[in-house]
C-alpha cells in the first residue's frame, strides 16, 4: 500500500477534481473509497454496458454510494449493440465518455483500478498470443494523454490485498458474474495460471511489475534509435528502401510498427506481428507489387520506394487549360518568361498546334514524338523508363492539343513541339509538383 500512496502523493493533487473510472466492482470501489478518504475531490464516471440483467442495479448502487459519501456521480449507458469486437468498441466508448467528463470538470487525471494481477494477466496473454516489445511490457501505471494523464496506482497491489482491505473496511461492492466464467481468455489465466504462480511466490505481481519496467526502459531506448532515422526512412507516406536496408533487423521491425501506428491510430488491434513480418519480406522482394493490409491500406512497391496509401482508385480527369490548372498533386500554369530548359517548362508556338490545350490522364495506346528522338514512343514506356510509380501513372498529367496530340509530359519529357528559348513561341507552360507527388 505504501507505494500506491506515494504514487498518489507524487501527483500533488490540490483543490481540483480527479475522474475515477468505476464499475462498482471490488477494485474500482477500493480505489474510489481510498481517494475519497485521502480528501481528494472525486468525480465517479460509470458506464452501464447494458449487457447483463444486473447492470441497472449496479448503476443505482454506485450512484447511491456516491450520494452518501459526497462524491460527484456521472453515468451513461452504452445503447448501441455491436455484433463483433464488442470489447474494443465498448472500451472506445468508455474512454471517449471519460474524456468528456475530464473536460467537463477540467480534470488533469483519470484514475483506473488496474492492479498487479491485471498486469500479470495482460503480460501472460500477450506472451502467449505473440506481440512486440511494446506489447510484451503490459501497461504503464502513468500514461500521458496530452491534456490529462491516466493513473493506475493499484499496480503495486494484488487482487488479494485489495479484497482483504475491502473486508477490513466493510466496503460494499457489486460482482460481475461473468468474471467467474472460463469462456473469456483473461478469466482462464485468472482462475488457473495466476494461482499456480502465486503458490511459487505470493509477491509474484511485483516481479512482473519489475519485468514491465525493464521492458519499458528497453523499449524507450529502441524508440530513441527509431526516431533518429525515421525521417530519412519514411517521407511523405513513402518508405525509402535504401535507407530502410541500412537499419538493424530489430530497428526495422519497430520502424514498421511506428508506421502502422500512424495508419492505424484508432484500430491498431487490426495489426499483428505477422503483418509486420510479411511487410518486411515484401519490401525485401525483388518484384514491384502491391500488398493489401486490413482497413483498406495498400502498400505499393515501386523501385526504391514503398508507398502507403488508402487511395488506390484511378482518378481520371480532363481539363481545358486557360491560364492555370491546380489539382491535389500539381499545378500547370502559363507564365511570361523563363530561361530554364528543364522538363518542368515547355515553350510552344500556337501556329504548330490546335488550341485550346488539354490536361488529362493517360489513355491506352497514348504515344508521343519525344524531342530529339525519331518516331514515337508509348507513354507507358516513358513512365517505366522514368520510374514513375505504377500507382501514379493513371493520374499523371499529360498535356495535349485539341486534336489529342500529346505535346508534353510535365516534369518528364517534351515533344518535338517544344521551341528553343531563342526560337519563336507565344506560350510558356510551367509545371509545379506539390508535396508528396512523384
Amino acid at each position: 500500500m505504501e507505494n500506491t500512496l506515494e504514487l498518489i502523493k507524487s501527483l500533488n493533487i490540490n483543490d481540483e477534481y480527479v475522474v475515477v473510472a468505476c464499475s462498482g466492482g471490488p477494485d474500482s470501489m477500493f480505489l474510489l473509497n481510498l481517494l475519497n478518504k485521502l480528501g481528494i475531490k472525486c468525480v465517479c464516471a460509470h458506464v452501464n454496458h447494458k449487457v447483463r440483467i444486473s447492470s441497472d442495479d449496479e448503476y443505482k448502487f454506485l450512484e447511491t454510494f456516491c450520494n452518501n459519501n459526497g462524491i460527484i456521480f456521472e453515468g451513461t449507458e452504452l445503447k448501441e449493440k455491436y455484433e463483433t469486437n464488442f470489447e474494443f468498441h465498448a472500451r472506445n466508448f468508455r474512454y471517449n465518455y471519460f474524456e468528456s467528463i475530464i473536460k467537463k470538470y477540467n480534470a488533469k487525471y483519470l484514475f483506473t483500478a488496474h492492479h498487479g494481477d491485471d498486469l500479470m494477466e495482460t503480460i501472460l496473454m500477450r506472451l502467449t498470443r505473440g506481440s512486440s516489445l511494446k506489447g510484451y511490457r503490459g501497461f504503464d501505471y502513468i500514461v500521458d494523454k496530452g491534456t490529462y494523464k491516466i493513473v493506475r496506482p493499484l499496480v503495486y497491489l494484488s487482487k488479494a490485498e485489495i479484497e482483504e482491505q475491502n473486508r477490513i473496511d466493510g466496503l460494499e461492492y457489486v460482482i460481475d458474474e461473468s468474471n467467474y466464467e472460463d469462456t473469456y481468455t483473461r478469466n482462464r489465466y485468472r482462475h488457473h495460471v495466476l494461482p499456480f504462480l502465486k503458490q511459487e511466490d505470493e509477491l509474484i505481481h511485483l516481479k512482473f511489475l519489475y519485468f514491465n519496467k525493464t521492458l519499458k526502459n528497453a523499449y524507450d531506448y529502441v524508440l530513441s534509435q527509431v526516431d533518429k532515422t525515421f525521417d530519412k526512412v519514411y517521407v511523405n507516406n513513402y518508405l525509402i528502401i535504401d535507407e530502410f536496408n541500412k537499419l538493424d533487423d530489430y530497428i526495422k521491425i519497430e520502424t514498421i510498427s511506428k508506421i502502422f501506428r500512424i495508419w492505424y491510430v484508432n484500430n491498431l488491434y487490426l495489426i499483428n506481428e505477422n503483418h509486420v513480418n510479411n511487410l518486411i519480406t515484401f519490401i525485401s522482394s525483388s518484384n514491384n507489387n502491391t500488398l493489401e493490409l486490413p482497413d483498406n491500406l495498400y502498400v505499393v512497391k515501386e523501385y526504391n520506394k514503398v508507398l502507403f496509401t488508402r487511395n488506390i482508385a484511378t482518378n481520371e480527369y480532363k481539363y481545358t487549360l486557360e491560364d492555370k490548372i491546380e489539382l491535389n498533386d500539381f499545378i500547370i500554369k502559363k507564365i511570361d518568361n523563363t530561361d530554364s530548359n528543364s522538363n518542368d517548362f515547355i515553350r510552344l508556338n500556337s501556329k504548330d498546334i490546335k488550341l485550346p490545350l488539354i490536361v488529362r490522364t493517360r489513355i491506352d495506346g497514348d504515344k508521343m514524338n519525344v524531342k530529339n528522338m525519331n518516331g514515337t514512343k508509348k507513354i507507358n514506356d516513358i513512365f517505366i523508363d522514368m520510374k514513375v510509380p505504377k500507382l501514379k501513372r493513371n493520374s499523371y498529367p499529360i498535356v495535349t492539343d485539341s486534336n489529342n496530340v500529346i505535346v508534353w509530359i510535365p516534369g518528364l519529357k517534351k515533344s518535338n513541339f517544344d521551341i528553343p528559348k531563342d526560337g519563336e513561341y507565344d506560350i510558356i507552360l510551367k509545371y509545379e509538383k506539390k508535396e508528396g507527388m512523384f
